[in-house]
């Protein structure tokens, strides 16, 4: 377009081009028309019709229920790490207790093996004296045997004393009443009264309610 037809009025009006463009033309045959708004209208019933699916573009082919299936899946893995985790936190306190457990067995084990020495320890230095007396009653005895039996009583005695500062008490007497707590029986023999210890073979020993020996005896039996 020139000056000249600009000057003389004859330029096509902006308006009436604009127009002119955005007029339909009619489809020829094995044509497609081409539509302004087309553009538009396709997104438009994509947003309808496809809404749900845009929600999981990044997903092909996954819905919402299957989301949900892969989100409970995905809670379900961070439940087992957190149970993974408990698990290896209870199997370190479980080695440490097993450690500790073992530990106080081995000192309790040496306490008890310490005590026990310091028992026998205690005992033999009680029965020490007892031994000197025997000692100096048999050299008396192989000079005069005759001063052998007082010196033996007085042994026994002392050791009956030892005894006794051990916690540990005689039981089983002539003229005590036969109790099978505390006694065995060895023989009955006819007597004025039933259950009366007649004989002891052997004296026997107690500690408190705790029986550490049984008098073995011989008991009556009435009639």
């Amino acid at each position: 377009m020139t000056d000249d037809k600009i000057k003389n009025g004859s330029a096509p009006d902006a308006e009436a081009e604009t127009t002119e463009n955005l007029k339909f033309t009619p489809a020829r045959d094995g044509e497609k028309t081409i539509d302004a708004d087309s553009d538009i209208i396709d997104a438009e019933l994509l947003s309808d019709e496809d809404g749900e699916e845009a929600d999981f573009a990044g997903f092909p082919g996954m819905d919402e229920g299957m989301m949900a299936q892969v989100q409970e899946m995905m809670g379900k893995l961070e439940r087992v790490e957190v149970l993974e985790k408990e698990n290896a936190d209870l199997k370190f306190k479980l080695g440490r207790l097993a450690a500790d457990f073992d530990g106080y067995r081995t000192r309790t084990t040496q306490d008890l093996d310490a005590a026990e020495d310091k028992g026998v320890s205690k005992a033999a230095e009680q029965l020490m004296p007892v031994y000197d007396d025997l000692d100096r009653a048999l050299t008396m005895g192989s000079e005069d045997p005759a001063k052998l039996i007082p010196g033996v009583k007085a042994v026994q005695t002392k050791v009956l004393t030892v005894f006794s500062k051990l916690g540990l008490e005689l039981t089983g007497k002539e003229g005590e009443h036969f109790d099978p707590q505390w006694h065995e029986a060895l023989q009955a023999v006819p007597g004025d009264e039933d259950d009366r210890i007649v004989q002891v073979f052997q004296a026997g020993f107690r500690m408190g309610d705790r029986l550490v020996r049984p008098a073995r005896v011989v008991v009556s039996r009435k009639g």
